[in-house]
């Protein structure tokens, strides 16, 4: 369906829908009990309808409870929605098994109560465990669902939604050294809501995102059921494979197929600053990025080097890259194709799959890789994050204006990944994820800094100053954005009777097209909308006629 046809659509039903409310929820928000009575019809509706009662000690938290506040505050990243003023859950729920999912849903919708599901917390505006569309509101926490099982004969793996992706990187290569999975660079990211957004990494430019390598999956529905694939349809199974998260049941479980991986890949990362012609050389990497051999991938980070030191501050791009293959080949291909940037076998670190992983994350070159096992972020800060698409070369004289702009903030950040190779080969419509084919890379905005609430307006209106100055120079009509960098400077949804209209303002950015079959799919399966949050998928009313 081209954009165009979009537009139409929104025309023909903007009467309709201006007038028109999507249905409510089924039990009356008006006559939810009140707090510890509340509690204890909630305990007593779970534990009828779970196969085995909750542990109230150890998987039931209320504000009451010693441990509220560190489990609250254990895999969320941003800090901001951590602050005394954000809404806090009326209590937070940690399943130990499928059937209490299946439990808390049951339960949500015949007591009436708002749920809030998470899977690792990164999501970048606090989706996951702050609500600040309705109240109260409880959270479902699947962090100790984390059961992975490799299938190296079959080449898949089943894997538990509350498993981080490094936890999953580590179980692969236990059992293979040539085997991993195209998915996320930060390892603390809990997979199920990873894969719901797509999950890119450093080898989408050979085999595609986490979600194009999805092959069955394990959901909560909207009425408490455990749907696999076959029992769910194809619209679902396409929905939930990079249409964001919890906007159609909670995920349970992803089955993954595993990809084959050399038993030696090489790493580098080459660092350029203004003084050293980062301009110019940042130039050609655009040209070349997405053309290059597809067995390399090369993100480029632009930070700002010493800001509050009496050395002068300046730009520095790193050139931070993975190769599936060995030095000597790697050298031929980078002369070949990027020989501005200069790179040298001394740059290059020869290793394994799994050691490049710490590697691309960031970890210091000793580092085992248990370190792994651990799951949780050790990234905790005040943030916010935007991101673009790229189509063609920013000129040089843009990216001047673009230091510019970096250096009048303390702690900014952006990182510039690359597409092209299997990213160009998979249809637009394959998965919900578009962002496919004449994308040259892909831009991700940061903005940092420790000091909580205090300059958080400082800090927000510079990152969205920036994000207008990029504006001629990126993706148009529309101005697309990644889903799992959730903005919600882009719209969101501002009670449960959020209109197809309202919500097409995000909606277009974050999935093109394929943004009208996710609303028709939601209609399906959630016509109530149960499932929702600041930019959830909305359902049509049953009056649009679809």
């Amino acid at each position: 369906m081209a954009f165009s046809r979009i537009i139409s659509i929104f025309s023909l039903l903007l009467v309709l829908l201006s007038s028109s409310k999507t249905a409510t929820a089924s039990i009356s928000r008006s006559k939810r009990p009140t707090s510890s009575l509340f509690e204890e019809k909630f305990i007593q509706c779970f534990n009828a309808n779970s196969e085995i009662p909750i542990p109230l000690s150890t998987a039931f938290f209320t504000p009451n409870n010693s441990s509220f506040s560190s489990v609250l505050q254990s895999t969320a990243q941003n800090l901001r929605y951590l602050v005394p003023s954000m809404p806090k859950p009326h209590f937070i729920i940690t399943p130990l098994y499928e059937s209490h999912v299946q439990a808390a849903v049951i339960c949500s919708k015949e007591l009436g109560i708002h749920l809030r599901v998470r899977s690792g917390g990164h999501d970048y505006e606090g989706l996951s465990y702050v609500s600040g569309i309705e109240s109260p509101f409880i959270i479902v926490d699947l962090s100790r669902l984390r059961s992975i099982k490799v299938d190296i004969e079959d080449n898949s793996a089943w894997i538990e939604a509350g498993a981080t992706i490094g936890e999953v990187y580590y179980r692969i290569a236990e059992k293979s050294k040539t085997h991993g999975f195209p998915a996320g660079l930060c390892t603390s990211l809990g997979i199920g809501g990873h894969i719901t957004g797509g999950a890119y990494g450093s080898m989408m430019r050979k085999y595609g995102l986490g979600a194009d390598n999805v092959i069955d999956a394990r959901i909560v529905d909207v009425n408490g059921r455990v749907l696999d694939r076959e029992a769910m349809g194809e619209d679902l199974f396409w929905a939930i494979r990079g249409g964001g998260g919890a906007s159609f049941g909670i995920i349970l479980q992803w089955k993954i197929k595993l990809v084959p991986v050399p038993v030696t890949v090489t790493v580098f990362t080459v660092t350029k600053s203004l003084e050293q012609d980062a301009t110019k050389t940042l130039y050609r990497w655009q040209k070349v990025a997405d053309k290059i051999d597809e067995d390399l991938f090369i993100r480029v980070i632009i930070q700002v080097a010493n800001a509050g030191k009496k050395v002068e501050k300046t730009v520095t791009t790193s050139y931070n890259a993975l190769f599936l293959g060995d030095a000597e080949r790697l050298l031929q291909v980078m002369e070949q194709s990027f020989p501005e940037l200069g790179l040298t076998r001394k740059d290059c670190t020869e290793t394994s799959w799994i050691k490049s992983v710490l590697y691309i994350a960031g970890y210091p070159s000793n580092t085992p890789p248990e370190i792994l096992l651990q799951g949780k972020s050790s990234f905790k800060n005040y943030f916010k994050a935007k991101s673009d698409f790229v189509k063609e070369a920013i000129p040089e004289t843009a990216l001047e204006g673009l230091w510019e702009r970096l250096l009048q903030e303390d702690s900014p950040l952006m990182i510039w990944n690359p597409y092209g190779g299997m990213m160009s080969k998979i249809s637009e419509s394959e998965i919900p994820f578009p962002h496919r084919k004449g994308t040259k890379f892909k831009i991700q905005y940061l903005t940092l800094w420790q000091d909580g609430d205090n300059n958080a307006t400082k800090h927000i209106d510079w990152i969205r100053r920036l994000y207008s100055y990029m504006a001629p120079y990126v993706s148009m009509f529309p101005r697309a954005a990644y889903v799992n960098y959730r903005d919600l400077d882009l719209g969101l949804n501002k009670n449960i009777n959020t209109s197809f209209i309202e919500a097409s303002g995000w909606g277009v950015r974050y999935f093109k097209d394929n943004f009208n079959r996710l609303v028709k799919v939601k209609t399906k399966v959630d016509p109530d909308n149960f499932f929702r949050h600041e930019q959830s998928i909305p359902p049509l009313p049953v009056e649009a006629g679809f």
